[in-house]
């Protein structure tokens, strides 16, 4: 089989930010799966927000999706600022040159804009760092390899264990939780095609042409250590106010870091506090969002939910063939 070309990309913040011996690993494991890897040209690039400038990272957007030889194009990591660059994008060239994108966190507002924009079907999973972990990483390349380049449907299984500490600082003294999977919180079934990803980040494109239609949509959203339950329950509500929400058909929650204070309990709580949501089905703890391990899944593919006493899952659906 041909080796598919990875490029890594820096749209948030910088390559710089990762450990040499964390690229390593990555590269590694990445080359056993096939795959090579290569840099954008100003990935390294580092200023004062731990990032480079928009032209810099706009750049690096183009070439890699214009390359003919790239195949995969690969988030460095997330941050806080790749909202700078939707305004400076060329939409037409990324949806003629349609490239599978991966990352997550503040990828978020790059992969519903593309969404949008060039209805480019993207991958919310592990950036190109994300490989560097070294222990417990096979769920999080069975769920890529499957969703970038399978097309039967996906069910969604719980992995057996899940971790919330700095394993790039440590990669040996790991503390790991028994995961006790996904959960119901309104009961319910529905299908439709997937938006979303990190709540604070996709608030960001309210009001914007970088949103994309909540038509027959499932909503993913999950959240990093910044956010509390005060401000959780706010950016849902903000969310919950939007017209286009009464189209929404089904709600999807990653699983909360644990400094977010956000138990399962505590969740509950606040969704059953919003009655537009009762008519919702509605399912939690699932392993996406800032813990590992984590599966893939394309925002503006399909997914459908499955709530019930009998049956609580997901399903992911449709993905476009690359």
């Amino acid at each position: 089989m041909k080796s598919r070309h990875i490029r890594v990309i820096a749209p948030s913040h910088s390559l710089a930010m990762i450990s040499s011996e964390v690229r390593n690993q990555a590269i590694h494991v990445l080359g056993t799966l096939g795959y090579t890897v290569s840099y954008s040209k100003h990935c390294n690039e580092k200023d004062e927000f731990n990032s480079s400038s928009v032209l810099s990272r706009v750049a690096d957007i183009h070439d890699a999706f214009s390359d003919p030889s790239v195949d995969v194009i690969l988030t460095a990591i997330g941050g806080f600022n790749s909202c700078q660059l939707l305004p400076y994008l060329d939409f037409d060239l990324i949806r003629i040159n349609p490239k599978i994108l991966c990352g997550y966190s503040d990828i978020t507002a790059l992969q519903n804009a593309c969404l949008a924009q060039a209805n480019l079907m993207s991958f919310s999973g592990p950036h190109f760092s994300t490989f560097g972990c070294q222990k417990e990483m096979g769920y999080v390349i069975d769920y890529f390899q499957k969703c970038l380049f399978s097309q039967q449907p996906i069910r969604i299984s719980p992995g057996k264990q899940w971790s919330d500490d700095l394993w790039y600082i440590d990669q040996h003294n790991r503390i790991f939780h028994h995961n006790e999977g996904v959960f119901s919180i309104s009961q319910g079934q529905a299908s439709g095609k997937i938006i979303g990803g990190n709540l604070q980040t996709f608030t960001l494109l309210r009001g914007s042409k970088y949103m994309p239609s909540w038509e027959n949509a499932i909503l993913f959203i999950e959240d990093d250590d910044t956010v509390n339950p005060d401000l959780f329950d706010r950016s849902l509500q903000s969310l919950i106010l939007q017209p286009s929400f009464s189209k929404i058909r089904g709600l999807v929650f990653g699983r909360f870091q644990q400094k977010a204070m956000i138990p399962n309990g505590l969740l509950f709580k606040i969704i059953q506090s919003k009655p537009e949501l009762n008519a919702l089905p509605i399912i939690a703890g699932l392993d996406f969002g800032h813990t590992l391990p984590m599966f893939t899944f394309p925002i503006g593919g399909t997914a459908t939910i499955y709530a019930s006493p009998a049956r609580v899952e997901l399903v992911i659906e449709s993905r476009m063939p690359f």
